[in-house]
Order: structure tokens, then C-alpha cells, then sequence
């Protein structure tokens, strides 16, 4: 299977997204076919962390296309992104979901209690098989000796290829009418449940 390119993660967000159903990533002796992504445009996506710009905690979204941005989130989860489009756009493509093809054994321990379709079974879940913490966060996939590689397979069938409204988020980027842009297999069982985003209310001060 031959590796993603700098040519591959520049193209549209969404024509990224698209291509990567069905790909390989490898991380800590783990291989996970992609079976669910999401497509953030950056800036004018209001759905997106990179929405207002730059930021620390953002900068590796804007950086050279084939970054891996690794965020946490809720307190608790990591979540896989790769970078893409034009370098300052801050676009990128969140892993969401996939199978386990290779280093089973090792996703095992790391999953252990947890039946086999869902030891990736969501970005978090995705990221805890493939040993991912914001220790990854920067990584470029696309240097000939990264620990994070990602492998493109043969282009699925269109009509297998199903889209609809992001997971978890709320607000304007949460509108599955203006942005229906979560890609998924049909019917894989390793694809994660839809819950729409809920708005929460701001802390106390």
C-alpha cells in the first residue's frame, strides 16, 4: 500500500477525507483501517478548532499539510486529527473510527474488556488503540522515519461511502443541513453511534 504524500493531504478537505476511508495508519505496533472521519475547514468552519485563527494549542493545525494534531478533550480523551489543505488554512481530518487489522495483541491489552468492533470505535477509542497523547501531537506523517504512518488503499466505492452531520457538535458547525461532513462506511460495524452536540451552558465565575 503506498504512503500518503505532501500532493495527497494539500487537495480539499473533503476529497481527503473521502480518499482516507479505507486507509491504514500504524502507530505503537497497531494498524486500524479507517471506517469513519470528519472533514473541519479551519477558519470559516465554525464547527473547527483552527474557527479564530492560530492559537498555542492549535498551531500544529496550521502548520505544513500531513501534521498529526492531537487534542484532548472532555478531561479525558485524546482525539486523532491529519492536517490538510494549504498550509495557514488549518484544515484537517479527524479519525473517527476504524478496525483493527494488524498488532491485535497488542490492541488487546490495551482494550481489554472491550469487545473487538469497538476497541476503535470513536476518535478516543481510536487513539487509546493507537497509543496516542498529545506526546504525538506535531508529528509529521510525512518524514521517512515517523512513528505515525499512514498507508492509502485502493479508492472505495462511491456508492459504499455514506455522509452526514458531525458527531458532538454543537452550534452552527453542528447543522447537518450546511455541514454534513462526516464520512463513513456503510454498514461497518466499527463505525460510531450519531449523537448530535449539545450546547453547554458557561461556567460559573
Amino acid at each position: 500500500m503506498p504512503r500518503a504524500t505532501a500532493a495527497f493531504y494539500e487537495r480539499d478537505v473533503h476529497d481527503v477525507a473521502r480518499r482516507l476511508l479505507g486507509a491504514r495508519v500504524a502507530h505503537a505496533g497497531v494498524t486500524v483501517r479507517l471506517t469513519e472521519v470528519e472533514a473541519y475547514a479551519g477558519m470559516g468552519d465554525p464547527g473547527s478548532h483552527g474557527f479564530r485563527g492560530p492559537t498555542p494549542r492549535t498551531r500544529v493545525l496550521f502548520g505544513p499539510p500531513g501534521g498529526l494534531y492531537v487534542y484532548f478533550t472532555y478531561g479525558m480523551h485524546w482525539c486523532a486529527n491529519l492536517v490538510t489543505g494549504p498550509e495557514g488554512g488549518g484544515g484537517a481530518v479527524l479519525l473517527r473510527a476504524g478496525e483493527v487489522v494488524d498488532g491485535v495483541d497488542v490492541a488487546a491489552d490495551r482494550r481489554a474488556g472491550v469487545r473487538f468492533r469497538d476497541w476503535a470505535r470513536g476518535p478516543a477509542r481510536l487513539a487509546r488503540c493507537l497509543a496516542l497523547t498529545g506526546d504525538q501531537n506535531g508529528i509529521d506523517t510525512l518524514a521517512p522515519d515517523t512513528p505515525f504512518v499512514v498507508e492509502l488503499a485502493d479508492p472505495l466505492d462511491p456508492g459504499l461511502i455514506r455522509q452526514g452531520p458531525r458527531v458532538g457538535v454543537s452550534g452552527p458547525g453542528g447543522d447537518g443541513t450546511a455541514y454534513p461532513w462526516r464520512y463513513w462506511v456503510d454498514a461497518d460495524p466499527t463505525v460510531s453511534l450519531y449523537r448530535p452536540g449539545k450546547v453547554r451552558p458557561a461556567s460559573a465565575t
